[in-house]
């Protein structure tokens, strides 16, 4: 099937006019769309970590490796895949012969292939027009000039079919001009000094780039990157394609994609490459541009390691001694105590029969609720927030502290967490759930804990604030890790726990109780060795964090 809405045209006179005209409208276009509200400052709070809906396949131009192309086809559906090809970005298409970019595809193994293209908003909006989309699986823009894309589509039913077709599990691909109109903040054209325009908002938060290295586009893109706060850059190479399923971000081709992110108060600009095979995560990338948009963080002059009212306790990890859960429960009120276990660090955590409700009933706690979301709309009703309201304790459970982070972080279930310690309560929690309380956030990379300092995931819920917290310390031989966190930001208190062994705190005292140490580091480097001092503490000992010393 094609829908196009342009008839043959037999004069070149005719032809050369349309095409004025067209740029024309364009021009206009352009001038319309670059006004200040059309690319509002990305806020955290629009950030969706589960990702996108359904695949994007974006690619670079050049001739498309078959791995790409075989990877379209698999997310398309495969023998099922009902393929739309829109070829509006090519002058071409306006000429009426669209039945090769349907034998293209139909060679590649796409059983079912329709082909539109409007030059005219109305049509573009109508009934018959859109009818395809409604039952296809994907869609393929072609290359060309994208803001023929943008003239045509942008605003209209088209593209509302669009973001239907991902919600339904579909793939949106292109390349070229079909990779630059999958960004809202859109370059049309122009180098170094780019126009930019609306284009569709498929890759929230990102401005595309294409033939990246091929055509020296680095310029334009780190430009329009500095005249947007909160956007991050994807320069994507000839010959490579780059797959978005979720919030996983695969390089697939020959070559590379470049991140670009601009500086910050704190950060120069940030340009690194992406090679084949290997992966991004498109969440953190969003909140990496736009924590760079904030104030700096952590700030020069942090607040005061100090917990005003309530108790915590951080724990490094490994099996927690009766003593600890005993101890636990007795801030939480002992035999009255209403404890609630937020196990989401963990992956899909199983509820019942959870070890950690045994333990603090077997301590004594009258009442242990299991509170577990990832739906960030859930963290902030009524009803899921109940059982906070009369929570004396708190307990986080280990796993990955970046899942806490885009569960929670600045929610009312967030709230209330603090609120526990307001009413003079306890929030504790181990491995993962230890490094939470700090308000520097270490080991928050979604794609392993090996990066102490991962832009996007640096903030912590700051039940202690000015400290970084991290955890299995001298078992995992981590000392060096917090030593590069302190020589990043030396205005920090450095707290390293080892296994088995916790720290509680009550205002500005800190007390190790468990089987080993912990270790603060709360000095700048030596002037002798250059290494970074600490104190390591004992247990039944103690420190006070706002003198940062030992007490005696």
């Amino acid at each position: 099937m094609q829908i196009a809405l342009s008839k043959r045209w037999s004069r070149r006179p005719i032809q050369r006019s349309r095409r004025q005209i067209l740029a024309l409208l364009i021009l206009v276009l352009l001038v319309t769309s670059t006004r200040g509200d059309a690319f509002p400052t990305p806020k955290l709070a629009d950030v969706n970590p589960a990702g996108i809906d359904g695949a994007l396949v974006i690619c670079g131009g050049g001739k498309l490796p078959d791995a790409v192309l075989d990877r379209f086809l698999e997310l398309a559906g495969g023998k099922e895949a009902r393929l739309v090809v829109m070829p509006t970005a090519a002058e071409r298409a306006d000429d009426g012969e669209l039945d090769s970019y349907a034998t293209t595809w139909r060679d590649r193994g796409f059983p079912t292939v329709h082909v539109l293209h409007a030059n005219d908003r109305t049509v573009a909006d109508s009934d018959a027009f859109i009818a395809p989309l409604k039952s296809a699986t994907a869609v393929w823009f072609v290359g060309g000039q994208q803001s023929r894309i943008a003239k045509a589509y942008v605003g209209t039913r088209v593209e509302q079919e669009l973001y239907a077709l991902l919600e339904r599990g579909g793939a949106i691909g292109g390349t070229s001009a079909g990779a630059a109109i999958q960004s809202r903040l859109m370059i049309a054209f122009g180098n170094p000094e780019a126009t930019v325009v609306q284009g569709f908002d498929l890759v929230p938060g990102a401005v595309i780039d294409q033939h990246f290295k091929a055509r020296n586009r680095q310029p334009r893109l780190t430009a329009v990157l500095a005249a947007h706060p909160g956007y991050f850059g994807l320069g994507i190479d000839e010959r490579t394609g780059l797959i978005i399923r979720g919030r996983r971000i695969q390089v697939v081709g020959d070559s590379t994609v470049t991140v670009c992110l601009s500086k910050s108060a704190n950060r120069p600009a940030l340009q690194y490459e992406i090679p084949a095979g290997k992966a991004a995560d498109l969440t953190a990338l969003r909140r990496a541009a736009i924590a760079r948009a904030a104030p700096a963080f952590p700030p020069e002059t942090p607040a005061v390691p100090r917990v005003e009212k309530g108790s915590l306790m951080i724990v490094g990890g490994g099996r927690l001694s009766e003593e600890m859960w005993r101890q636990f429960v007795e801030l939480a009120g002992g035999s009255e105590s209403h404890i609630v276990i937020v196990p989401t660090a963990v992956e899909n955590p199983p509820l019942g029969d959870r070890r950690e409700v045994r333990e603090l009933k077997q301590a004594g706690a009258k009442t242990v609720t299991v509170l577990h979301t990832t739906d960030r709309a859930e963290s902030d009703r009524d009803e899921f927030i109940e059982p906070l309201r009369r929570a004396t304790g708190v307990w986080f459970g280990g796993g990955r502290q970046w899942r806490l982070v885009d569960a929670y972080e600045g929610t009312a279930t967030c709230k209330a967490f603090h609120d526990v310690l307001r009413r003079d309560g306890v929030i504790g929690g181990s491995s993962a759930g230890a490094t939470i309380q700090g308000d520097y956030l270490v080991r928050g990379n979604p794609l392993g804990n090996r990066d102490m300092m991962a832009e996007g995931y640096e903030r912590g819920f700051a039940f202690l604030p000015g400290c970084a917290i991290d955890q299995h310390f001298t078992q995992r031989r981590r000392q060096p890790d917090m030593e590069a966190v302190k020589q990043a930001f030396p205005q920090l208190l450095g707290i390293g726990i080892d296994e088995s062994t916790a720290l509680v705190v009550q205002k500005t005292n800190a007390r190790v109780i468990g089987a080993h140490d912990v270790y603060f580091y709360d000095a700048t480097p030596c002037e002798t060795s250059g290494q970074l001092d600490f104190t390591r503490v004992g247990r039944g000992r103690a420190y006070d964090l706002e003198r940062r010393v030992q007490i005696e």
